[in-house]
């Protein structure tokens, strides 16, 4: 990676440390990782790591978000969730000594920094909190895994597109604003549709369906929701 893409962020004076699990190190253990360590500028379409490659380290995203997807037999990609800042990536991998079970690729512009397996493995020896955290990570990572899998093959397409707007709403509502209504991501109809499992022609045709029924608004690709507690109902959250 060219060294112009490259920037100088020393983890105790990262502004998402707070969002992060690195907040349960102290700083000399967070000057340990910045010996180490890199911090690269990754343009959107750019990928991190590829589903089947081998971890050489974890990925801390200090701004921009990614998106992590398996491969389908049939080329279609499957969403697994979508990573921000704060997060860690490719962890679960390392620690069980496994290939990458799937890809990482940015969503838009993005800084992540990247930590050797050695400088990771010796914060989780040095720091038994940050030890902890981390399994209770991984079992909460597993927990949503699960109940992903429990929506594919219990809810309708409507209800998954319901709970995945819902879910959206509340990660990326845009701050400073009343009720954070508006999801701020810029998120192709197609990459909505390989978060829900769908196709992306069912994906426009249920939003608009949402939208003749007053539930969201459509400005430009983004979209904003005007009745959360019918897309509620959409989902299913209430039981019926």
């Amino acid at each position: 990676m060219p060294l112009k893409n490259r920037v100088d962020v020393r983890c105790s004076n990262c502004k998402t440390k707070g969002k992060s699990l690195l907040c349960m190190l102290t700083e000399d253990q967070l000057e340990g990782l910045d010996q180490g360590k890199t911090c690269i500028i990754y343009k959107k379409g750019q990928t991190l790591f590829y589903e089947g490659t081998r971890p050489m380290g974890l990925y801390c995203i200090k701004s921009g978000k990614v998106k992590i997807f398996k491969m389908g037999s049939q080329g279609k990609e499957q969403i697994l969730r979508l990573a921000n800042p704060g997060d860690f990536l490719g962890y679960r991998s390392l620690l069980g000594e496994e290939l990458y079970a799937a890809s990482g690729e940015v969503l838009e512009d993005a800084a992540i920094c990247f930590i050797p397996k050695e400088s990771f493995y010796k914060s989780l020896i040095d720091n038994k909190e940050f030890y902890k955290t981390m399994v209770k990570s991984l079992a909460h990572e597993l927990g949503v895994v699960e109940e992903k899998l429990s929506d594919l093959s219990q809810k309708s397409v409507r209800e998954r597109l319901a709970g995945n707007l819902l879910m959206l709403k509340e990660t990326y509502g845009l701050e400073g604003e009343e009720d954070s209504t508006l999801i701020d991501l810029s998120i192709s109809r197609e990459d909505l549709a390989n978060i829900v499992g769908t196709a992306t022609e069912t994906v426009i045709r249920l939003l608009s369906e949402f939208k003749k029924d007053g539930l969201i608004s459509l400005e430009g690709k983004k979209i904003r929701v005007i009745d959360p507690r019918g897309l509620a109902r959409e989902a299913d959250f209430y039981g019926g």
